[in-house]
């Protein structure tokens, strides 16, 4: 069972590591943007539920915005 502390690490991280990939994905133009976007959405829900637990209100929203990003991103390239 994960303690507090390490399921708030789990959610900050795995977003952080989601939004790297995704971010390197779109800029090298390889064609793999649905699969940029699909990362967009994963590191927003996860940096989401980070901020939430956290209370941050400003990431949480900002992350909000982010998943509907990365929504209209998938969308648009299927």
């Amino acid at each position: 069972m994960l303690s507090k502390t390490s399921l708030h690490l789990f959610f900050e991280w795995f977003g952080v590591i989601t939004a790297i990939l995704y971010s390197m994905l779109i800029a090298f133009n390889i064609g793999a943007e649905f699969l940029g976007f699909l990362l967009l959405l994963i590191s927003a829900v996860s940096i989401a539920i980070w901020a939430y637990l956290n209370k941050f209100k400003g990431i949480l929203l900002l992350q909000l915005f982010y998943a509907s990003a990365g929504l209209i991103g998938m969308v648009r390239w299927f």
